[in-house]
């Protein structure tokens, strides 16, 4: 299957959304904090990011999702800083402290270039919210010199309808979080205010364009909605409101991760609800709860934590 982007790279569609995503940098409205720093000038908002992307790492991962990793891996490229402040966060030192070194636009294309010759399945952009424009532009001369492998927006889920309506017809996959259901949990954890209502806007934007995730015959995914539901102990992430609106509000045919691997991390210890490891009990109740809803595609059936 060609990714969705050859399209309208051939088109020039591409770049002219790349460019209009560039604009929006001088005022930035790239995610919904909306700073309206001039990040072209190398001003800096919450994300802590100018004109350039930060990268961290980049390589095949075969730590993902099955209908991602397959045989050759995803072809991740971790971008450093993010747009939410999670007190638990298990890779604060990419994600808080900033931990790697720009990449500019060509460098980017590069990256994707090596991973697609490395035979990974896929470009698997973490933590991309902050550098869609970014992202964009590099997408541009990738796909001139090549690039055909489907891209995966694995993101916090804290994303702005308008930004992502940019990548319309480009990413073939997405992958994000759905964190709360509770607006005041989120501004504790996560230092947002409006989490849960901005994160199922952009969670219905992201069915809109792509649907249910499509697997090809040797099981990998090629287009389609993954969604990531982080466990948090004592009823802390509002597990069952959030796979009622997956079931309800998105689709029952949804591939959705419900993951038990919490342990507190970073700042988790000052915080005496998170400072122990999720519970089995809790961790099965969640799966009850996403039979109860007639949820048919969970990727991780049995727990697999074994605290009592």
């Amino acid at each position: 299957m060609t990714a969705s982007y050859i399209a309208l790279q051939k088109s020039g569609e591409l770049k002219r959304r790349a460019d209009c995503a560039n604009a929006i940098l001088a005022s930035c409205r790239v995610c919904p904090r909306q700073c309206q720093v001039d990040r072209l000038a190398n001003e800096l908002g919450k994300c802590n990011t100018g004109r350039r992307a930060i990268v961290s790492s980049y390589g095949p991962h075969f730590g993902e999702e099955p209908p991602l990793v397959g045989h050759g891996g995803s072809g991740t490229i971790f971008f450093a800083y993010c747009n939410l402040k999670c007190i638990y966060c298990q890779n604060y030192g990419i994600s808080q402290m900033g931990q790697g070194g720009e990449a500019n636009a060509d460098k980017l294309s590069t990256i994707m270039l090596y991973l697609q010759a490395k035979g990974c399945h896929n470009i698997n952009l973490v933590s991309p919210t902050h550098v869609v424009p970014q992202i964009l532009e590099s997408l541009v001369g990738a796909a001139e010199k090549g690039l055909t492998l489907p891209v995966v927006y694995n993101s916090g889920g804290y994303d702005s309808v308008e930004t992502l309506q940019f990548l319309d017809g480009i990413v073939d996959i997405y992958m994000p979080d759905m964190k709360y259901a509770d607006e005041k949990t989120a501004k504790q954890l996560s230092g947002i205010d409006d989490y849960p209502k901005i994160n199922r806007q952009a969670i219905k934007e992201m069915h809109r364009q792509v649907g249910d995730l499509i697997l090809n015959n040797d099981g990998i995914a090629t287009r389609g909605l993954l969604i990531r539901h982080l466990v948090l102990p004592n009823g802390l992430s509002g597990t069952s409101r959030i796979l009622r609106f997956i079931s309800e509000e998105v689709s029952r045919n949804t591939y959705t991760n419900i993951m038990d691997q919490y342990r507190p991390e970073h700042k988790a210890y000052d915080n005496p609800e998170l400072s122990r490891p999720l519970q089995t009990r809790e961790f099965q109740e969640a799966m009850e709860v996403a039979h109860r809803y007639s949820l048919n595609r969970i990727a991780r059936p049995e727990p697999k934590i074994r605290f009592i």
